[in-house]
């Protein structure tokens, strides 16, 4: 579904990104570890179009992609979750969630997968974004991301300030996701995480970065053999 090749990023004089290669697949969830400042929140960026590449290529669904704008990324079917969730706190929960049926026909519904993969969201739907717990809000982001029915779902560090009755919670439809999708297709996803215990559950591929580089990649199951949690541990 995706495939990333030999990518490299600066800013000003900072060489970020340094020959950064990956490919998630559908049905697949592929977690991208490292410790703060590796550039992964840059690679992740650079997938969605938010951060230019200075050279390498990124193919989606076998089309290249690198010279894509982000709105035409997303048309494509590429979801994006952003680390700090980044939720409109002005507009309510409904108005959040047809946010992201902005590149769809005027009058498409909301999907009502999306009340039953996070039922409280339905309860809130006429609370303003600003108003949910932090992990009200996450699930939110992350359904708005679902709306428009992405066949790669990238999230930045969904877990992060989370309590944990919701990170088990968001680890189920990553799983779901994955396996069945929304509409009986399975979605790839990207997961950059934090949490070495959550990322572990989930992965089926790894990858950790270093100083802007891939410096390990595995399969999820043999995380514990290979070190990987010394590898990250801050």
């Amino acid at each position: 579904m995706l495939t990333v090749k030999n990518i490299n990023q600066y800013y000003g004089g900072s060489h970020i990104l340094r020959d950064v290669s990956l490919q998630a697949h559908q049905g697949r969830v592929t977690v991208l570890l490292g410790r703060n400042g590796v550039g992964k929140t840059t690679l992740l960026k650079s997938l969605m179009g938010l951060v230019p590449i200075k050279t390498g290529t990124i193919e989606f669904d076998g089309k290249a992609i690198h010279n894509a704008t982000p709105y035409e990324r997303a048309r494509a079917g590429i979801g994006f979750v952003p680390q700090g969730r980044e939720i409109f706190a002005r507009l309510t929960v409904q108005e959040n969630l047809r946010m992201g049926l902005a590149g769809k026909s005027a009058g498409t519904p909301i999907p009502a997968e999306l009340y039953a993969l996070f039922p409280v969201l339905k309860q809130m739907l006429h609370r303003r974004g600003g108003d949910l717990s932090g992990g009200q809000q996450q699930q939110l982001a992350i359904a708005r991301a679902l709306a428009a029915g992405p066949k790669l779902l990238i999230l930045d560090e969904p877990t992060e300030g989370i309590q944990p009755s919701i990170i088990k919670d968001i680890g189920r439809v990553i799983r779901m996701l994955a396996d069945r999708g929304m509409n009986g297709e399975q979605v790839a996803i990207v997961l950059c995480e934090q949490y070495y215990d959550f990322a572990r559950e989930l992965a089926d591929d790894y990858l950790v970065m270093e100083r802007g580089e891939v410096v390990a990649r595995g399969l999820g199951r043999d995380m514990e053999a290979q070190g990987v949690r010394a590898m990250v541990a801050i």
